[in-house]
């Protein structure tokens, strides 16, 4: 079945896009990468997204994000829509700060799993669904998160999830639900005491349990 699991080596994929033909991997030279997948061009729910990529590319660019997206049209199409979406930033002399790559023969789209088979063009050919995926400086899938095509993405969910990702990448531990960055995080249960004493110099906490069993720790990174 076409598509790319987490752990996986991104594709080393070449494509034009509105920046010109690209090397995935060369694209992303040594920095973390964000792809994220439109179903079509001209369409409401799409333009909300890349205008709201546009607006916070600077945060992704502070996490060293490396941002591309894609869509199933022409690079004519795309530098066009680029326009009436930096228009509904109030924008529209400013050019989008990523660029977005040209799957009009859905090729990636195949490839990497993102067609959604219950959005049709008015051909009834398959939409692409709302893909992300996050990759990491080894060119490894670290995250994907697949919306259909009627269902917007939100994008501080999505600097949330690198920010975890990207602490985690570094240090023994795993992010709580709703964690944010500055609030505590959750000792890996494959860390002993002693180790954890070592690693995190400002303490420990566990929360007991009716079970007994020491599994959730806290620390403060």
């Amino acid at each position: 079945m076409p598509g790319i699991l987490l752990g996986d080596v991104f594709p080393n994929f070449e494509a034009d896009t509105t920046i010109g033909r690209i090397k995935f991997h060369d694209f992303l030279g040594n920095s973390w990468g964000i792809m994220f997948s439109h179903p079509k061009d001209f369409t409401p729910v799409c333009t909300t997204e890349l205008a709201c990529a546009a607006r916070i590319s600077d945060e992704f660019k502070k996490r060293g994000i490396k941002m591309i997206a894609l869509s199933v049209d022409s690079v004519e199409d795309h530098c066009n829509w680029s326009k009436d979406v930096m228009a509904f930033n109030s924008e529209a002399e400013t050019a989008l700060p990523f660029p977005i790559i040209a799957d009009d023969k859905r090729e990636l789209a195949v490839k990497l799993g993102m067609l959604d088979p219950d959005e049709l063009d008015k051909d009834g050919i398959p939409l692409t669904a709302r893909c992300v995926f996050v990759i990491g400086p080894d060119k490894r899938m670290k995250l994907s998160i697949l919306y259909p095509a009627t269902t917007g993405r939100n994008f501080d969910e999505l600097l949330r999830v690198i920010d975890s990702l990207q602490l985690t990448a570094q240090k023994k531990v795993a992010t709580p639900v709703d964690w944010k960055p500055g609030e505590k995080v959750m000792v890996l249960p494959s860390v002993s005491e002693a180790e954890a004493a070592d690693l995190f110099p400002n303490g420990v906490t566990t929360k007991e349990v009716p079970s007994g069993k020491k599994y959730l720790r806290y620390t403060q990174i």
